[in-house]
């Protein structure tokens, strides 16, 4: 077998490259203009939620076409800012910036004039921190792919991934529900959830300023008209999608009506909003919470990346996802974005799924959708100026719902209580404390559940009466940790019996324990006793090579009692 080579050589040979790339030019043009639409609004929504201007979430979504949709090792994924990262670099954001102006000696002692250059300046230092994080987490990515680890980023127990993003939905539901009634969110999850019913209070329409009900008011009709859009729109339009749909009412009525609400602020050159590294952006790197943070993205980035190109195998019957390949790829997006102070990517499922139900068959089409965005904001910036802000942040209160997923619940209750429990403690951490923490509790829970499974075992002795059969059926995991409770069991056989071994519920047996039985048989059969495997179902659920040797050794034992 020829080895395979690394994603930067050759590239000519990749699905959708080269003299493939134009093979479906017709599907792929249509389905890029809905990537395009789909990608538009949850750009500048996942932007806005991070606590950045949109054209930062904007760039990434350019990037993430022109450049990872080149390199990708699923060729039909789609790239851009997603929901799932918007906690990490919002904290990342908020937390450099607030640092910056303690470390200024805070805004108490200013006035109005010189607190808003601080406060400009701030931010502005927080942007480079943001850049470099970002830059850290494509280049982890990108050797992650070149020493082929995109495998082992999907080694992650279902009930932690379910419980992140259902931690996740939670979180973007929280504090896009303030965005969504033209209120500021409060920063933890915990006291966004909290805060809510007061949001809920400045919405009285006999309020003295009734900007706040306008803004619920767009949010409701937002949403309304997404679920309507999905239900009842004819087969020949649904093409387009829910979200663009949505933006377009509310955006339509709130012009019509004449409502004041907050609007999308998206600069007429995007070069405005680039952060090119600077000296101080490499000094940055010497701190030791800019790495912490780029490791954190990478690691969420790289599975949710991951999962999604699994999910989207499922979707379609073309060529399967090369993990290693796309790993670094969007290794090179996030380099790239790094480079300009935009928002960190992943594969979004959201326009991956919309891409390949569009009719999409090569990577043109994910390549397209990032010339599109180019495009639109390049000469038409003024028609996002007319976007509510409260319209965005109801897409996202939709999307933050339907990520707490009620049939993973489900599906995980179907596995026993202790996934469930995995999933409800991952989510409740996520919200109460952060995200990392949330992880890592499920991935500790996950790893004591697996050695609880390796360590347990449960013996069921039965005597037949008026007989000398006696059954003892074998439950759990049979490892040398276990030895000793399975030897006193043995113990407990009467010399002479015959004893059947039930292995049906076993879950596994080391080395250790097949030799216990086999000298235990040895010893037992001199005293004229008898043991009885099915030798069958024993080789089929584990290693036929020790199984053998202890049917062999019984065997032989048998011979040499005979002669």
């Amino acid at each position: 077998m020829a080895e395979e080579q690394p994603f930067y050589q050759n590239l000519d040979t990749l699905p959708g490259v080269g003299g493939g790339m134009f093979s479906h030019l017709k599907q792929d043009f249509l389905s890029s203009i809905v990537v395009f639409l789909v990608a538009l609004p949850l750009c500048m929504g996942v932007a806005i939620a991070s606590g950045v201007d949109p054209a930062r979430g904007l760039i990434t979504g350019i990037v993430g076409g022109l450049v990872v949709g080149f390199l990708a090792g699923s060729p039909l994924q789609a790239s851009g800012p997603a929901a799932g990262l918007f906690v990490i670099v919002f904290q990342l954001v908020d937390g450099q910036r607030l640092a910056y102006i303690a470390a200024q000696g805070g805004l108490e002692r200013l006035d109005a004039a010189a607190r808003k250059a601080l406060e400009g300046q701030a931010l502005e230092h927080a942007m480079l921190a943001l850049g470099m994080s970002v830059l850290i987490c494509g280049g982890l990515q990108l050797i992650a792919g070149l020493l082929k680890l995109g495998q082992w980023f999907r080694a992650v127990s279902p009930a932690v991934i379910y419980g992140l993003l259902a931690g996740i939905g939670v979180l973007i539901f929280a504090s896009q529900f303030h965005v969504m009634l033209d209120s500021s969110p409060g920063g933890k999850g915990l006291d966004n959830i909290l805060n809510i019913p007061s949001s809920i209070m400045k919405c009285d329409p006999r309020a003295p300023d009734n900007s706040h009900f306008h803004a619920a008011v767009i949010g409701i009709l937002t949403i309304t008209s997404l679920l309507l859009w999905k239900k009842f729109a004819p087969a020949k339009v649904k093409i387009i999608p829910a979200p663009l749909v949505a933006v377009i009412v509310a955006s339509i009525f709130a012009a019509v009506i004449g409502y004041v609400v907050l609007k999308i602020q998206v600069p007429t050159n995007l070069l405005d909003q680039v952060s090119w590294p600077s000296p101080v952006s490499w000094q940055l790197l010497q701190t030791r919470d800019i790495w912490i943070s780029g490791a954190v993205l990478a690691a969420v980035a790289s599975a949710e990346t991951l999962l999604c190109a699994t999910a989207l195998d499922k979707m379609h019957s073309g060529q399967r996802a090369n993990y290693d390949r796309e790993l670094a790829a969007q290794g090179m997006g996030n380099i790239v974005c790094g480079c300009l102070g935009a928002l960190p990517m992943t594969g979004v499922i959201v326009r991956s799924s919309a891409n390949v139900q569009a009719g999409a068959k090569t990577r043109l089409s994910a390549i397209l959708h990032g010339a599109w965005m180019l495009l639109f904001v390049v000469a038409l910036p003024q028609v996002l100026a007319f976007v509510p802000k409260a319209c965005l942040g109801a897409i996202l209160v939709y999307t933050g719902f339907k990520l707490v997923n009620i049939k993973a619940m489900k599906e995980l209750w179907k596995y026993g209580w202790s996934e469930l429990a995995i999933y409800l403690v991952t989510l409740t951490v996520i919200v109460v404390e952060d995200l990392l923490t949330g992880v890592i509790v499920g991935i500790v829970l996950a790893a004591l559940k697996l050695l609880y499974t390796f360590s347990h075992l449960q013996t069921f002795m039965q005597t037949t009466a008026g007989t000398s059969k006696v059954t003892l059926d074998i439950q759990g995991a049979a490892t040398f940790l276990r030895l000793p409770k399975l030897a006193a069991d043995l113990e407990r056989i009467p010399a002479g019996a015959e004893l059947h071994v039930r292995f049906e519920h076993l879950d596994y047996i080391d080395h250790a324990c097949l030799d216990l039985l086999l000298n235990w048989a040895k010893q037992h059969e001199t005293l004229g006793g008898k043991l009885v495997i099915d030798w069958e179902s024993l080789h089929a659920k584990f290693n036929p090579g020790n199984t053998q040797k202890l049917q062999r050794g019984l065997a032989g034992n048998r011979t040499g009692a005979t002669e």
